[in-house]
């Protein structure tokens, strides 16, 4: 464009320029956002003004070119008037560290969770980087974890480079969450997913939530003699159903549909029948005997034999079958009596107890 052409006000406007002096602080333009990162920036100066890659964020993880655009408006501070290329060199780093400070004190205030990668394992625990923060969590606060890790921040005191975060806050918060989240709506005949967290001769505690239950011995299985080891293992997932329920004292007892149909209810046995046993278990006032699968009876140690014994392994053996004589059955109960002593002097195909 020729002087000539040019306008009063376009003159003005330039002479403007020429002669503006730049605040330390001040606002412009984007005009481009280089491939390595490089701001370009109209400042409504006689010379544009460029932010270098480094001096964008504190944060080397933020990308300008994912964050600004042309048009964008955008607040620098003024290194240099002249970088020695005619441009001036500007710096968002210490503008921008400022703001996200204040964005991260209100999130802190706020109590709001933190997730970010670890950048740094050290002798007493982890760092971790939040807007070129430095924040120290202690191998006590970090619940285990090693590569990213989600906190709140306990203690903040960012002048004094003392900032230090737990996970365990959150993961106790979280667990509670769930823990009264279980108990506000559990009711006895509830269905529910768990895992065996852990096992016992007398039965398996399940996690529910984060909560523990017990399933007895007698809910896994009909059988007296079975093991809990033999039908369940430590990190199963099993569907539970809530049998007792005690609020007050957060305590609660589960049933397993694992367990079957009750054998009693196909029991077909009558009092006078002869039936083939096998011995189970010695108590000090008698043996307990397999009827059917999952239905024992007792043979009282009077009802063993004809002679007074002391102990029914003075006749019996674990493990031996026998054939013994139903003399009693309550059903309401499940209890079997059953009796040798009753088949002694019989035919030999009652005989029931080999001489030792």
């Amino acid at each position: 464009m020729n002087e000539e052409n040019v306008s009063f006000e376009e003159l003005l406007n330039n002479s403007m320029q020429m002669n503006k002096k730049l605040e330390k602080i001040t606002e412009g333009t984007v005009i481009d956002i280089s491939n390595e990162g490089e701001i370009f920036v109209d400042l409504n100066y006689k010379a544009d003004g460029i932010v270098p890659k480094s001096e964008y964020s504190y944060d080397e993880n933020a990308d300008p070119k994912k964050e600004l655009k042309a048009g964008d408006k955008i607040k620098v501070e003024v290194l240099k008037l002249n970088d020695g290329q005619g441009n001036v060199l500007l710096s968002c780093k210490k503008l921008k560290s400022e703001e996200l400070r204040k964005q991260f004190e209100d999130k802190v205030n706020n109590g709001e969770i933190f997730e970010e990668k670890v950048s740094e394992v050290v002798e007493k625990g982890l760092i971790v980087n939040k807007y070129g923060i430095r924040i120290f969590i202690p191998n006590s606060l970090s619940c285990g974890q090693k590569d990213r890790i989600r906190f709140k921040v306990i203690e903040c005191n960012i002048k004094e480079h003392k900032v230090v975060g737990s996970a365990k806050i959150v993961v106790d918060e979280e667990r509670k969450k769930r823990e009264d989240e279980f108990w506000n709506s559990a009711e006895v005949g509830k269905e529910y997913e768990g895992i065996v967290s852990s096992i016992s001769s007398y039965g398996a505690f399940i996690d529910i939530n984060g909560v523990q239950g017990l399933l007895h011995i007698s809910e896994i299985s009909w059988n007296r003699d079975a093991k809990v080891q033999d039908i369940l293992s430590q990190g199963q997932k099993i569907k539970v159903k809530i049998k007792e329920l005690d609020k007050e004292n957060k305590r609660f007892k589960l049933s397993y549909d694992g367990k079957g149909e009750d054998p009693w209810s196909k029991v077909n046995h009558n009092v006078g029948d002869i039936v083939k046993v096998t011995i189970k278990k010695f108590m000090p006032f008698g043996a307990f005997a397999e009827i059917d699968e999952g239905i024992d009876g007792l043979i009282h140690i009077s009802q063993i034999c004809e002679q007074r014994i002391s102990k029914p392994e003075e006749k019996l053996q674990i493990g031996q079958e026998v054939n013994a004589k139903i003399i009693n059955i309550d059903q309401e109960k499940k209890k079997i009596e059953l009796s040798i002593k009753e088949l002694e002097g019989t035919s030999s195909e009652y005989s029931s107890i080999d001489s030792k």
